[in-house]
């Protein structure tokens, strides 16, 4: 069984977004395969840029763009 785990974080600017990602990530446990990362777009697509162009983490193994363009999946080490 695959382990999914979800952050959300609306409301964050991007200082705050990346901290918070490299904390939750760093956290996690081992066994989980995908983070879905909930970044919004309607209201601007300043995190969304940042997620899916420009932020990396050791564990991020890939990022899968889907049709929902308010959410990243990573695919977690």
């Amino acid at each position: 069984m695959t382990k999914t785990a979800e952050i959300d974080l609306h409301q964050l600017n991007v200082t705050e977004a990346k901290s918070y990602l490299d904390s939750y990530i760093s956290a996690m446990p081992k066994g989980t395969a995908e983070l879905v990362v909930i970044h919004g777009f309607n209201r601007g697509s300043i995190l969304q840029r940042f997620v899916r162009n420009t932020y990396k983490h050791k564990r991020v193994e890939k990022k899968i763009i889907g049709l929902n363009q308010g959410s990243t999946i990573f695919l977690i080490k």
